[in-house]
This record gives structure tokens, C-alpha cells and sequence, in this order.
């Protein structure tokens, strides 16, 4: 297959880059838009974001090129790739890591943490922080967002441990309905051996950390820290930071509630809610 100039550019994302190869054997093989769709069962509009890295394509259509184009689970492995890494280049070492890591410990200051948030969620967190992005590029970002779960389905997934403040479960993220599911899916997460929660009460005064960090454990290599700021996150592993962080974490889990408290306490605020929702 011969490519342009502009397509001889490397991609900024997978994405971009399942989005170039899907138009580089469409081309080829004389297609329009609208033909691919038709083979497909897609339309030529969705063909079109799929090509423009605007979507993840769906496994069906990532087959149905395979199929079209006779490129033998090409276009699938592509498509496998392109949702694993479709984040923010910032981001990617945090999710490799992730997924190597045997434990996570997280402080969740304002917002829940990703690993442990529902689609409707983590919808309501990106329109917020993203208000001109369109809904395929925010159903994107959710996509990835949950894919990042299945860390926790693998044989033997890691300890999450989440220490999570008072404000997080008063900031009502997508209306009562939304984040009243959302506690509920915190509940039923916290329901498996693997998963802790705790509460931060406003009680407790001054908290150790004032803003969210997560540390990740190895079982053959140092802990590392993760930290974000408005921009970007970046992975820490100066030992003198890390073991700081870690003092900072064991003074957080100290001043929060026990596992069993937080619960009742994410109970009565979902009881809270249902009378809101119900007067």
C-alpha cells in the first residue's frame, strides 16, 4: 500500500494511528468511505471518525476490516492496541505500570478514583473537564477509562487500597441518579477481597496530603508515586519522595474511618440521596 506524505506521519495516538491504516487499505482497494460502511454495516460518517482517530472503532467493524481487506486479524490486534493506548502520552507510563503492579494505594481528594468509577460517572468527570470535546471523543475517553478495570478480573489482581475523602461523596458528580449508582458500585467493589475502602471524615481536620496522589507496589521493585496536576501526571521514583508519600498515606488511612464505618457512612449518604430523590 502506498501512503501520502501526510500519512507518512507518525500518528499522535493509536487512534489516529488504527484511523490511518483503516484509510491506507481503503484507498488501496479503491473504497469509499461509504463502501467500507456499507461492508461493515456502519455508516460513512462513523467510517469517517474511525479514520480521523475521532472514535474507537467497535471489534465488530476492527473484523469487519479484516475480513474486507484480507489482512488476518490485523486490523483486530490494531484495534486491541489502539484502546490500551489511546491516552494521553502523559498517562501511558501510569497505565503500564498499573497493570504490572501488585499494589495501588490511592488517595482520592475531590473525585473517586478512575479505577473504581462507572461509565456514567466518569462521563459526567470528562464533560466537565473537557465542556467543547464532542460525545464520541468523551465516549472514548470512557471506554479506555473502564478497560483499565479489567486489573482487577485478571487471576491474581492487585491490592486496591483507596482512601477516600468526606467531599468526594457529597460532590453529587452527574446528578443524584448518576453518583447514587456510583456509591453503590463503590459498595460492591469493596465487597472483594482485593478491593479496601476507607473514608476520610471531615472530622479528622487537616488531612496529611491536600491533594490526590496514588502509589503503586512491586513485588521485585520500589514503590513508585504518581501524582497529576492540571495538565499532565508524571511518575516519581526519587526514594526520598516516595517514602514520604507512603508516611502520608499511613497517616491518612490512621485518620480515616475503619473499612466497615466507611461503608455505613457511603450507605446513609445513598439513603441521603434516595430521600432526595423521593421526598
Amino acid at each position: 500500500m502506498s501512503e501520502t506524505s501526510e500519512e507518512k506521519q507518525h500518528p499522535v495516538s493509536g487512534l489516529a494511528y488504527f484511523g490511518r491504516e483503516v484509510r491506507i487499505w481503503r484507498t488501496g482497494a479503491g473504497m469509499s468511505q461509504r463502501e467500507l460502511g456499507l461492508e461493515a454495516n456502519y455508516g460513512q460518517q462513523y467510517v469517517a471518525k474511525v479514520e480521523a482517530g475521532e472514535r474507537l472503532a467497535s471489534k465488530a467493524f476492527a473484523k469487519a476490516c479484516d475480513r474486507v481487506f484480507g489482512t488476518q486479524g490485523m486490523f483486530a490486534r490494531l484495534r486491541e492496541q489502539a484502546s490500551q493506548h489511546g491516552y494521553p502520552a502523559w498517562f501511558v507510563p501510569y497505565v503500564q505500570l498499573e497493570r504490572q503492579a501488585t499494589g495501588i494505594l490511592d488517595y482520592s481528594a475531590t473525585l473517586i478514583m478512575g479505577l473504581l468509577q462507572t461509565a456514567d460517572y466518569a462521563r459526567a468527570v470528562f464533560q466537565a473537564a473537557h465542556p467543547r470535546e464532542s460525545a464520541d471523543k468523551i465516549d472514548a475517553m470512557v471506554d479506555r477509562r473502564l478497560k483499565r478495570r479489567e486489573v482487577l478480573q485478571r487471576e491474581a489482581p492487585p491490592l486496591v487500597w483507596c482512601v477516600i475523602d468526606e467531599s468526594c461523596l457529597r460532590r453529587k458528580v452527574g446528578g443524584p441518579k448518576v453518583f447514587r449508582a456510583q456509591l453503590a458500585h463503590l459498595i460492591q467493589d469493596a465487597e472483594s477481597p482485593h478491593v479496601t475502602i476507607q473514608v476520610l471524615p471531615y472530622a479528622s481536620g487537616a488531612p496529611a496530603r491536600h491533594m490526590a496522589f496514588t502509589l503503586l507496589r512491586f513485588d521485585d521493585d520500589p514503590d513508585l508515586l504518581y501524582v497529576e496536576n492540571p495538565v499532565s501526571g508524571s511518575v516519581i521514583d526519587s526514594q526520598a519522595v516516595v517514602e514520604d508519600s507512603v508516611a502520608a498515606y499511613d497517616r491518612l488511612r490512621a485518620d480515616a474511618l475503619s473499612p466497615e464505618a466507611s461503608i455505613a457512612l457511603i450507605r446513609k449518604v445513598m439513603e441521603e440521596l434516595a430521600d432526595e430523590q423521593h421526598p
